[in-house]
């Protein structure tokens, strides 16, 4: 017999993490919201999300439930660059130009580290090949590729047993007839090779980003597609027999057959959807603007939403290699539960990027790690249960967390508490230069903003990083540790679309800026009808890369009205200035100004499932207590008592003050001895500094 719990339509989001996979159920008739939580598999990471999925679905939602949509962030596109454990490629690219990958910007990693390394270059020189064409600036045809010179090219690669060709010639953004006729001819040599141009990739202007943007969308794809290949069927094992999805770095979701094709936009793919969860979780809330925190166990990301909307970027330096690529803005640094902490060759304290990862593991999860982690920390001095986390599935050892950190401590010359306070010390320092980058340094006050913290430590150090940075008010989601999984059922499908076209802003360039957003507009439309969106579900958003005329850089200001009301190259004028203003504090109305790339993103709107008010109640805040433990606190230099409540029995109107410490299973929130907590109507936790903090 088939129980009211079976005959639902179930959304499933899978986040796969470094060190756990984090699966999240929501049934569509009722709103209802569940979580599941498995350690990751680092080798195959589809092992554990089909079987986490599995599990998930057989606790919640029963053996016969009927899943609508699936949706996945994931991390191997990053650990593959991360790694260097991608696949051996091969270029070809314009006459005289295969030196560009190792020339690039002719810049150190670190201006004043004159021992700094540049990354590994992705493709050796013996596997950089030329071949004699030209395009010009202006995109006329100097002279055609000889496509016997390609065959060549190509046959050379294939007794180098390469598995994937990059090809990037000079100027096709402006006409990528060249390359689609390099890779016909290069695809006929190499059948089983992945192949792809960056007239795909990156139509776009600057040739050493377009470069390097395309090599390393070959170095990813035979591991995104083989990854790929395995998990479609494992889902299918499953009972997921819907279409499935994957993040891109963008927020917005793609096909696995078009991942497979640009797997270089999902290298973000896991962070950007903990942006999209924590801005429509803060929206419910009423708050439009929000500093993202997520801290997992090997790293943390944060960004900015300014207004309802993410900032975002079109280049950005990632591992070392950089991307021309629209993702959502967001920084990452090396700390986590996970980051390790040492002696430095100076003496110092030291905390990440070093991690321990899903296996071994923290020294606490006794699985023969020696080292202490942030999380070891935590433990030991009890903000995290000293006992067992996941409400019982892994059991925590205290006495060996203490011991490792006592053992670090005797060679720094400190009490084993003080050096697991240093450690979080030291990590809440990297975290608050991470989010001074994407906030301060681009022109915004963080004191401005709510910090939405998430992740599975995440609100364990919101507390103390909204203190270090004078934020007044932190939410914590009701499920914090599995946000990312969230947001993957709460992201639209979305396509960037963009071209480079150089025109200076004045009266006589009204047509040609007019003509680059319809010809974008006729590519979205064409990919709208690929999707099968219809046209209620279709939405454009536009915007221009523009800079003073002799400017390096541009600015990306996106386009709020096209309808002709206002002239369109005043609106784009206007706008660039405010944008000026904000980010270098000056504007120079003289000077020309000049429009570089022309963009739309193109959005099909999916129905998202509402996140419902829970309705106040009359119990008093004790039900939800569990009872009360020692905790160390720094400010106090000693252990002191500390309330335990159960997250599951808070509910909407409920307030208490710190210091406390609520438990659930995918996370711990601390609530500051001079914070207030209250339970919103969305079961988020609101923690706010009191007067005089």
């Amino acid at each position: 017999m088939t129980t009211s719990r079976e005959i639902g339509s179930w959304r499933v989001g899978v986040d796969s993490g470094g060190t756990f996979t984090d699966i999240c159920l929501l049934e569509e008739e009722s709103g209802r919201i569940d979580v599941w939580k498995v350690p990751s598999t680092s080798k195959d990471p589809s092992i554990a999300i089909s079987g986490g999925a599995r599990e998930a679905l057989e606790r919640f939602a029963g053996k016969s439930a009927r899943v609508v949509f699936f949706g996945h962030g994931t991390t191997v596109a990053t650990n593959a660059l991360i790694q260097r454990r991608g696949a051996r490629i091969g270029l070809i690219t314009s006459q005289g130009f295969r030196d560009l990958l190792e020339i690039g910007r002719q810049r150190r990693p670190d201006l004043y580290d004159l021992q700094a390394d540049k990354p590994e270059i992705l493709v050796p020189r013996d596997r950089r090949l030329e071949v004699p064409e030209r395009i010009l600036h202006d995109g006329s045809v100097l002279s055609r590729p000889d496509p016997e010179a390609i065959r060549a090219a190509a046959r050379q690669l294939v007794t180098m047993q390469v598995d994937a060709v990059a090809i990037c010639f000079l100027y096709s953004f402006r006409d990528p007839t060249h390359e689609r006729l390099a890779a016909a001819i290069t695809s006929q040599q190499l059948n089983d090779a992945f192949v792809t141009c960056s007239c795909t990739v990156c139509p776009e202007f600057r040739e050493f980003e377009r470069l390097s943007t395309t090599v390393v969308n070959a170095f990813l794809g035979p591991v995104i597609k083989s990854y790929l290949s395995r998990l479609a069927p494992r889902l299918v094992e499953t009972g997921i027999r819907v279409e499935p999805h994957i993040t891109q770095s963008n927020g917005g979701t793609i096909s696995f057959e078009t991942a497979s094709e640009l797997p270089v936009r999902t290298v973000l793919s896991g962070p950007s959807t903990g942006v999209i969860g924590a801005l429509e979780t803060a929206r419910a809330a009423g708050m439009d603007n929000i500093i993202t925190f997520d801290m997992g166990g090997t790293s943390t990301d944060v960004s900015l939403v300014e207004a309802g909307r993410p900032r975002t970027t079109t280049e950005a330096e990632v591992h070392g290699y950089p991307l021309k690529v629209p993702m959502l803005d967001i920084h990452t640094v090396g700390a986590g539960g996970g980051s390790i902490a040492e002696m430095d060759a100076g003496g110092l304290l030291k905390v990440g990027p070093r991690s321990a990862g899903a296996s071994p593991g923290p020294v606490c999860y006794g699985l023969g790690n020696q080292e202490p982690t942030v999380t070891d920390a935590n433990v030991a001095m009890q903000l995290l249960n000293p006992r067992e986390l996941l409400d019982g599935r892994m059991t925590i050892d205290r006495s060996r967390a203490v011991t490792a950190i006592a053992t670090l401590a005797e060679r720094l010359g400190l009490q084993a508490m003080e050096t697991a306070a240093g450690i979080v010390r030291v990590v809440t320092a990297v975290m608050a230069r991470a989010i001074r980058v994407i906030s301060v340094q681009r022109g915004y006050d963080p004191r401005d903003y709510c910090l939405v913290a998430f992740g599975g430590a995440g609100p364990l150090h919101a507390s103390r990083l909204a203190r270090e940075l004078e934020i007044r008010k932190v939410l914590v989601p009701r499920n914090p540790g599995i946000l990312c999984a969230l947001g993957l059922l709460l992201t639209d499908l979305r396509h960037d679309l963009s071209t480079t076209r150089r025109l200076r802003l004045d009266a006589a360039a009204q047509g040609e800026v007019r003509d680059a957003f319809e010809d974008l507009g006729e590519d979205a439309a064409a990919w709208f009808a690929r999707e099968g969106v219809a046209p209620a579900r279709q939405r454009m958003v536009a915007s221009a890369d523009m800079r003073y005329v002799g400017q390096n850089y541009e600015l990306n200001v996106p386009l709020q009205n096209i309808d002709g009301k206002v002239p369109l190259i005043d609106k784009l004028r206007s706008d660039f200035e405010a944008a000026h203003q904000r980010l270098y504090g000056y504007t120079a109305p003289e000077e020309p100004i000049e429009a570089m790339t022309f963009r739309i993103e193109a959005y099909g709107l999916v129905d998202k499932p509402k996140l419902r008010a829970a309705p106040e109640v009359e119990a008093d805040v004790r039900t939800a207590l569990l009872g009360e433990r020692e905790i160390y606190l720094p400010e106090e230099g000693s252990f002191v008592p500390c309330a335990i409540f159960e997250r599951n029995k808070l509910a909407t109107g409920h307030r208490f003050n710190g210091p406390a410490i609520v438990e659930q299973m995918d996370s711990t929130t601390l609530v500051l001895p001079d914070q207030e907590a209250m339970v919103d109507r969305h079961l988020n936790l609101i923690l706010e500094f009191r007067d005089g903090s």
